[in-house]
């Protein structure tokens, strides 16, 4: 699945900082052995993470769907001297693949991976949140908001991935599957809070920054 035609990926792909080794090795290993490289989050989106990152420094950081780890390690680049990133999963397969990359990029003391339901997870985390990254099941995003909304720092970042989801958004809603209709209603919903603003990127598969007031 291509977001941009490839000549323009690469384009923009040249002209963005690079992408670091560790990243580079990660992202090959994805696509030659996992299901569902499409998933990850790639160059462009990943350099955006890491730049949002390093501009706001965060203490505390919250992933909510790990994949392979590319994003956390992005998310991670920014981070305070003591930040520290919990990530949350629910795929018992690929947790030694994130944390063998993780123990790799000397993180292990700073990034803590969960394997269960975000549900069960973000509760038992304590602390006020800088920066969210949503990118998990999509019909869960709007529970997912409500779980931290009120734990994000005035000025913290909540940024969900996908809501674009290759244009089936715009399909008429009794064509939309579950995942359609629970990304449109989480786009409706975070318009219509008066405590966030919103800015909705269409870098690659769609990113809705949403900036706690």
């Amino acid at each position: 699945m291509h977001f941009l035609s490839p000549d323009l990926n690469a384009y923009a792909e040249s002209h963005t900082a690079q992408e670091p080794d560790i990243l580079r090795e990660l992202a090959e290993e994805t696509r030659a052995n996992i299901e569902l490289p499409n998933m990850l989050s790639g160059h462009l989106q990943g350099r955006f993470l890491s730049m949002i990152s390093k501009l706001m420094v965060p203490n505390l950081v919250l992933e909510i769907g790990t994949y392979t780890g590319y994003s956390a390690l992005c998310l991670a680049e920014g981070m305070a001297a003591d930040g520290v990133l919990h990530t949350i999963d629910i795929n018992i397969r690929l947790a030694s693949m994130v944390d063998r990359y993780v123990k790799k990029a000397g993180l292990q003391d700073r990034i803590h991976q969960h394997l269960a339901a975000a549900t069960d997870v973000i509760p038992q985390i304590k602390g006020t949140f800088d920066l969210v990254f949503i990118d998990a099941d999509k019909p869960n995003y709007s529970n997912y908001f409500d779980l931290v909304i009120d734990r994000v720092r005035s000025g913290g970042l909540i940024i969900a991935d996908n809501v674009l989801w290759s244009g089936k958004v715009l399909a008429p809603e009794a064509d939309q599957d579950s995942e359609t209709r629970g990304l449109v209603a989480y786009t409706c919903k975070v318009k219509s809070d008066a405590r966030v603003e919103n800015l909705l990127l269409p870098v690659r598969d769609g990113l809705l920054v949403s900036r706690r007031k």
